[in-house]
């Protein structure tokens, strides 16, 4: 059967379809035979031709998979032959086809069933023939690539073994291997195993740079070992954290080298910065990582060429080009990640000598690299650029905008851009200088110059998105130009750029666009209704614009529209399969839902149909085969009835890995994060889909992509609170049990996922998350001290950057930190005071103990502004949640209050303000020897401060104290001073507690504050009938004021009558 089969398989590699296909319907004959086993690997044993050896390989790779365990006769010969076939074997082709199938067969017979395999690779490893060693070695790294755990008894010896051939520096494929196996062990090694790794590190740099020489190509696979070590023990590479960095920046800079080869070196050192940023710091490594990076940054494209980015036309880009990374780009990417993840204070006199100049370079190119710089930069550093440096950055980039080299053009668009989403408020302000320059652009750029035109658009869309009020006088001009382009544009680019930033003006402007609406819809209507596949991406980008709409517009706007907006969407999934339409109209089902909330009920049946078979689809997943797939002319298994398996679904050797399309991705994450806003807003008629929707979505929260764990962790959160309120509306024991088991769920996962999740934005979203759920759920959160001391225990790992996506700080004294990690800290922070609501002060405050040091930390004089008002504010809404146990901790409050009082910073001194009132408020009779001090402090800010919302504080707590002990606080020298600062500015929350002092003082004395009649009434008539005041505090004013008319009538009459005349008429109105 041996010489039919080898004649089979050698007509299956004729360049004959016919000679082919006839092959192919005889061997689908031969696999049926009883002999195919042996006959196949007398084959592999005897052919002449290596592609008929390797091809016997891999068909008996793919018999035997599922058959191994079946095979008991024929086992210990097949595993005799490939052990010999191998030694023996001159092509290498050959050679790994055969360590595959020993790998298979390995994996099914475990080690202890197969001694001889160890022996044969330990022995073929020391071998003093090169070409058998580079044998033992193949075969190796194919046994740990499929099943390295199985090794783990044998880990000592292969470490010992690695160490030998890693020196063996002549023996290309032989490094190679070795390093590749490395890569495939690291994983596995746990506790004090993992040292066993850290003398291989120089020697894997040595190996590597020797396989740059020899093929570089397997030197950049190789490089990939950094990858494994980085992610499974950083802590091993630390120790030669200096040799990688260099040795990384030594391929970086070397343009000798393959791109590719540069790449991924630069992702090597960009993915070491975000694990141990520290360590880069106190190696004093950022120095040479800038100068090394800013050159690769500043390089020229070759001559006659363009970046793909600076391209006229998307168009000229070819297909795969725009996802293109050069080392340019990368270079970018390293900047960007040293923004995020280092002080700005340590990172700024570092990068500045080396950025500027570019800035003021005669050299287009150099002169992008630094606006490329400003735009990472935007991010990582937001509040230090805000504070320092926002009006000089963006003046040279509204400069740049206007020069003469479109390269530089496109870059200082792209930094206006990231300016604009990262540095809000603060760039708000400077509309009337920006908006215009803008405009100006987008007038006179040639619309057949679409890839600029994106650049510019992505510009626009940034800044509009967040200037509120500040967008009225230019929303005439905005609104003509994208009506215009929707509507009478050749280019489906401008029609589908300018559908965008229709959505991001509607986010901007939300009521002032009322006047539009009717424009607006007729011109979306068009395109949300076309059917030719040309207009498509307008109608998806139309369809994302609605869903905008409905949320800027709301309920009054949409609601006679809302349920032809819900069938359109549902229409438009139902005749077009296509993942960013499904994501479109699953924004858009959650925009609606706030607006029909439980009314949506009869579409919520298809809506989470179509949701869930989008979180359970493959849809989108890329196999990616290695060289053996080319032999899988069919699966032979598949028409087979005698074969059972009863295992799981074995792993294919031939795959090497999977990529999932970004469209699908994201259609994933819109499917989950839109579930969670329906079941928020239509919460009764949800629940009967709650149980099938949370077990789908709770299965994300293990994603291997960010977003999607992000989008999962924030959903489940909205489920338990979507049934809470379903509790409130409904109370029933069912219904109180379900959210008591949903929390049993929740809650473990919220608090592994913070301290194991390795990526601080998912962190962050589970904090924020956890918050939300304490919020509302409120003591269901924190049932029994157990749940309570872990759930402080997460929060103390975060604030100690003691979790897993958080560098822990080498240095104690260093209080600098990189902003991504002081946001990561306010998220914990926040949840302080929301756990102390839930359970109560009096419980509470034996853990505050815990966190008061870690908090007045973060008040010292070197820490950065924001860390300071994070911790003058936590420690304030902490003081209102403990109430009464607030007493116990005065001695400790009170010094960083007033320290923080006097700081330098606006938002540390209205939080310290806000602080010190709650504390006289809670804080007994502790607080009342400290009055005099604390009304001396608040009457010199009251006549030097400029800030308005400190001033609104200083308000605040003034009458605090009043209400507290009044008698501890001469009322009538203050109560005039209170009200001629009043009404308030910014703070409106504080109106509550101002008013409630003016009404206290009123039933005490009414004569005191009619004494002060004239201020009285031009509060109130500022005041009354606005959003400044709750409903339930205007109520008490016109108590009050019908009151004073009563007891005195002259006094107020004269009052009103020195008011303005609408201003007299309103108080009129109220009095009735």
């Amino acid at each position: 059967m041996a010489n039919m089969l080898e004649a089979i398989l050698r007509s299956l590699l004729q360049p004959d379809n016919a000679v082919i296909q006839q092959a192919t319907a005889q061997l689908k004959e031969a696999v049926k035979d009883p002999l195919i086993i042996p006959a196949l690997c007398d084959v592999l044993r005897g052919a002449q031709d290596p592609q008929i050896r390797q091809f016997a390989a891999v068909l008996l790779r793919r018999r035997l998979i599922k058959r191994w365990k079946m095979m008991q006769e024929q086992k210990e010969s097949v595993k005799s032959l490939l052990l010999e076939a191998i030694a023996k074997e001159p092509e290498h082709k050959v050679r790994y086809a055969i360590a595959q199938l020993s790998a298979v067969i390995l994996r099914n017979e475990k080690l202890e069933h197969w001694p001889q395999f160890i022996q044969f690779v330990l022995q073929a490893s020391r071998s003093n023939i090169p070409e058998q060693r580079q044998v033992g070695l193949l075969v190796l790294r194919c046994a740990v690539d499929l099943t390295a755990e199985m090794f783990r008894p044998h880990f000592p010896d292969l470490i010992k073994l690695f160490t030998q051939t890693l020196s063996d520096l002549q023996n290309g494929p032989l490094l190679f291997y070795t390093v590749q196996s490395v890569t495939c062990v690291a994983p596995e090694l746990v506790g004090n195993e993992t040292n066993l790794l850290r003398p291989l590190i120089p020697k894997l740099v040595t190996a590597i740079k020797q396989l740059i020489q020899i093929n570089q190509v397997q030197a950049c696979d190789a490089m990939e070992v950094f990858d494994a070590l980085m992610e499974n023990e950083v802590s091993v590479i630390v120790h030669y954290l200096s040799e990688v960095i260099h040795f990384c920046l030594e391929i970086a800079v070397s343009t000798s080298l393959s791109d590719n080869l540069r790449v991924k070196s630069l992702y090597c050192i960009r993915f070491l910065i975000k694990l141990k940023s520290k360590s880069i710091l106190k190696q004093k490594l950022l120095p040479q990582i800038l100068n090394a990076v800013f050159p690769i940054m500043c390089a020229e494209p070759p001559p006659g060429q363009l970046d793909p980015e600076d391209e006229e036309e998307e168009d000229e880009l070819l297909e795969g080009e725009a996802e293109m990374e050069l080392p340019k780009h990368y270079a970018v990417q390293v900047i960007d990640i040293l923004a995020l993840h280092l002080p700005p204070e340590k990172l700024f006199p570092q990068l500045s000598p080396l950025m500027e100049p570019c800035l003021l370079s005669s050299n287009p190119y150099e002169r992008k690299a630094g606006f490329m710089c400003l735009a990472v930069l935007s991010e990582g550093c937001a509040d230090h650029i805000r504070n320092k440096h926002l009006q000089s950055m963006l003046q040279l980039v509204c400069q740049a905008i206007t020069d003469k080299n479109h390269v530089v053009r496109n870059a200082a668009l792209y930094a206006l851009g990231q300016f604009s989403e990262h540095l809000q408020p603060d760039i708000s302000g400077y509309a009337d200088s920006v908006l215009p320059l803008l405009m100006d652009y987008l007038v006179n750029v040639d619309p057949s110059h679409t890839a600029h035109l994106t650049k510019a658009y992505y510009a626009l869309e940034n800044f509009v998105e967040n200037l509120g009020s500040k967008i009225e006088p230019y929303l005439p001009t905005l609104m003509e130009r994208i009506l215009s382009a929707l509507s009478s544009s050749d280019s489906v680019r401008l029609k589908e750029l300018s559908g965008s930033a229709l959505g991001a003006i509607a986010n901007g402007a939300e009521q002032l666009l009322c006047p539009y609406f009717a424009s607006i819809m007729e011109v979306l209507k068009v395109h949300l209704m076309q059917t030719t596949e040309e207009g498509r991406p307008v109608q998806i980008q139309c369809l994302e614009t609605l869903g905008v709409l409905v949320y800027s517009l709301g309920k009054e706007t949409f609601l006679p529209l809302a349920e032809d907006c819900c069938l359109l969407g549902l229409n438009l999934c139902d005749r077009i399969d296509d993942p960013n339409m499904r994501s479109c109209a699953y924004s858009l089902f959650a925009a609606l839902s706030g607006v029909m909330e439980d009314n949506i009920s009869h579409h919520l049946e298809k809506m989470t149909t179509m949701m869930l078979l989008t979180l359970k689809s493959s849809q989108g997943i890329v196999i990616q085969y290695n060289e053996n797939r080319s032999f899988m002319l069919f699966d032979d298994e598949a028409d087979e009835e005698d074969v059972v398996i009863h295992e799981e679904e074995e792993e294919d050797p031939d795959i090497e890995g999977f990529i999932v399309e970004n469209a699908f991705v994201d259609e994933k994450v819109e499917s989950l994060a839109s579930l969670g806003v329906i079941a928020l807003h239509a919460s009764s008629s949800f629940f009967p889909y709650l149980d099938s929707c949370f077990q789908e979505v709770f299965k994300h929260i293990e994603s291997p992509h960010n977003n999607v764990r992000k989008s999962a962790y924030e959903a489940i959160g909205k489920f338990v609170r979507s049934v809470h309120i379903v509790c409130q509306k409904y109370p029933s024991e069912t219904n109180a049990k379900v959210v008591l088991q949903l929390l049993e769920v929740v809650i473990p996962a919220y608090l592994h996922g913070a301290v194991h999740d390795k990526e601080r934005e998912v962190v962050m979203i589970i904090l924020e998350s956890l918050n939300n759920l304490l919020k509302d759920v409120k003591e269901l959160c924190v049932r029994g001290p157990e749940q309570l001391g872990k759930i402080c225990d997460v929060i103390k790992a975060v604030l100690q950057s003691k979790t897993a996506c958080q560098d822990e700080a080498e240095d104690e004294e260093d209080n600098q930190q990189a902003e991504i990690d002081a946001m990561l800290m306010e998220y914990a922070g926040e949840g302080i005071p929301l756990v102390a609501a839930a359970v109560g002060g009096g419980i509470f405050a034996p853990y505050f103990v815990g966190f008061l040091p870690l908090l007045i930390n973060k008040t010292k004089s070197s820490c950065s502004p924001a860390e300071k008002s994070f911790a003058v504010g936590t420690l304030a809404e902490s003081v209102v949640s403990l109430g009464e146990a607030t007493a116990q901790f005065v001695a400790q409050l009170l010094p960083p209050f007033i320290t923080a009082a006097q700081d330098k910073d606006n938002e540390v001194r209205s939080n310290a303000v806000f602080g010190l009132g709650v504390l006289a408020e809670h804080g007994g009779a502790a607080m009342f020897k400290n009055f005099p001090k604390l009304l001396s402090m608040f009457s010199s800010l009251i006549s030097t401060e400029k800030n308005e919302r400190t001033l609104d504080n200083v308000c605040g707590a003034v009458s605090r104290m009043i209400l507290t002990h009044p008698e501890g606080v001469p009322v009538e020298q203050v109560f005039p001073v209170l009200l001629r600062s009043m009404p308030l500015k910014k703070d409106f929350e504080e109106n509550v507690t101002v008013f409630k002092c003016i009404a206290f003082l009123y039933d005490k004395n009414p004569a005191q504050v009619a004494a002060n009649i004239t201020d009285i009434a031009r509060i109130f008539a500022h005041v009354l009938g606005t959003k400044e005041i709750t409903p339930e505090t205007e109520q008490t004013l016109i108590i009050l004021l019908r009151n004073l008319v009563q007891r005195f009538p002259q006094e107020l009459q004269n009052a009103v009558m020195s008011l303005p005349d609408d201003k007299s008429s309103k108080l009129r109105a109220a009095l009735g």
